[in-house]
């Protein structure tokens, strides 16, 4: 098996995801990216392969726990330890809580939260029984990893008709808060980004003409400038964790 450090990314879409993973592949990370159909992984896979990093694509569903732990274990076991987990399902689909059905809120929860919990689990499991030679603190604990969930402005507030959405990626800050306190001191940083507005996205560009038009006045976010933001929680010393941290474009009310 390599020894290569991995970032595994959980939800490699064609905007922020896809970007941390080009970002830790050029930091020279192994990059493994999963999305529910391995077809829409191959622009990601060849960009980085062009530009001379490595990375391994996975069809998933980050719902189902056997499919999170045959992966986990496929990567650990076959490819390297696992140093970084980016979780960064979306998950937003609106509607009225006069229309919405139970099944629909079912699945934004599951997509929101319960993936988190699964796929955070199974990786905080290798990072804290691995025998890290990092550099350890005066206390004997060294940085064993880093576990990063992607948030949303409904992480904080509900809007109407984000019912769903809402309690999903509210769910989602608490387990990243809980697994934080829990985790930090046996080396683990466990942070949560607010992804607050809207992202230089096709389906942006396409159904929201007025917002995209915002572009060039620095009113959408890059996601390559958000995948910056993930490589810098990394990065950080342990003696000055980031748990929480919020992006948002200048003109952005909050």
């Amino acid at each position: 098996m390599s020894k290569s450090k991995v970032c595994l990314v959980i939800g490699a879409g064609d905007a922020t995801g896809g970007a941390v993973a080009k970002r830790f592949a050029r930091e020279g990370f192994v990059v493994c990216v999963t999305r529910r159909s391995l077809e829409k992984l191959q622009p990601l896979l060849e960009t980085i392969h062009q530009s001379g990093g490595v990375a391994h694509g996975f069809a998933s569903d980050a719902r189902q726990e056997d499919e999170v732990i045959a992966l986990v274990e496929h990567i650990e076991s076959n490819i390297g330890p696992i140093e970084v987990l980016v979780f960064n399902i979306g998950a937003n689909s609106p509607n009225s809580i006069l229309t919405e059905t139970a099944r629909r809120y079912t699945k934004m929860w599951e997509m929101a939260c319960l993936a988190g919990f699964l796929n955070g689990r199974e990786v905080a499991k290798r990072m804290v029984s691995r025998s890290s030679t990092a550099e350890q603190n005066a206390h004997g604990v060294s940085h064993k990893g880093s576990i990063i969930f992607t948030g949303a402005t409904a992480s904080l507030r509900g809007s109407a008709n984000f019912a769903g959405f809402s309690g999903g990626k509210m769910a989602l800050r608490g387990l990243a808060q809980s697994m934080a306190r829990e985790l930090g001191p046996m080396g683990i940083h466990v942070a949560h980004t607010i992804i607050d507005g809207a992202i230089d996205t096709e389906f942006i560009r396409t159904l929201f003409p007025e917002r995209y038009a915002l572009k060039d006045q620095g009113g959408i976010l890059n996601p390559d400038h958000i995948a910056d933001a993930y490589w810098m929680l990394h990065q950080q010393p342990r003696d000055a964790w980031t748990h929480e941290l919020d992006l948002r474009p200048y003109m952005e009310k909050f």
